[in-house]
């Protein structure tokens, strides 16, 4: 389970040493693609698969189906570790995700998420009163 919040730099290559604590959680490939409030979510490999599946389970028929998978699926990118631990960040997810140098990298149970760390910092302060004062069940069972 990934959780946390760690803030490393992307070098001059745009590339992420990805936080310890979370690639000793991965065997293999990541894959990164559009997050929500414009994020790069990054999964394992085959829990990205599993996403993918459920996409497919969608009626091609329905245009906010061919859309949302679209802007998942089409916008995905497979990387590997190299010998560092580093990850690649193409230019593409970087500008929807507005990444500058300052990034944090933060874990939500089955996926990570990498966001400029100016937007983060915006994000997190704007909404933790409404985490603070929630008051009715978000998820069934769930504080």
């Amino acid at each position: 389970m990934f959780i946390g919040t760690h803030l490393p730099k992307l070098d001059e290559k745009s590339r992420l040493i990805f936080p310890a604590k979370f690639r000793d959680q991965i065997s293999g490939n990541v894959v990164l693609t559009r997050g929500h409030e414009h994020c790069i979510a990054v999964y394992r490999e085959s829990d990205f698969m599993k996403q993918a599946e459920l996409l497919a389970t969608g009626s091609t028929t329905n245009a906010s189906v061919r859309e949302y998978s679209r802007g998942f699926l089409a916008n995905s990118d497979l990387q590997s570790f190299d010998g560092q631990g580093r990850i690649g960040i193409g230019v593409k997810l970087r500008e929807w995700a507005g990444i500058g140098r300052d990034l944090a990298v933060v874990g939500l149970g089955d996926r990570i998420e990498i966001w400029d760390l100016v937007r983060w910092e915006e994000y997190d302060r704007r909404t933790a009163e409404n985490f603070a004062t929630k008051s009715e069940e978000v998820i069934p069972g769930i504080f």
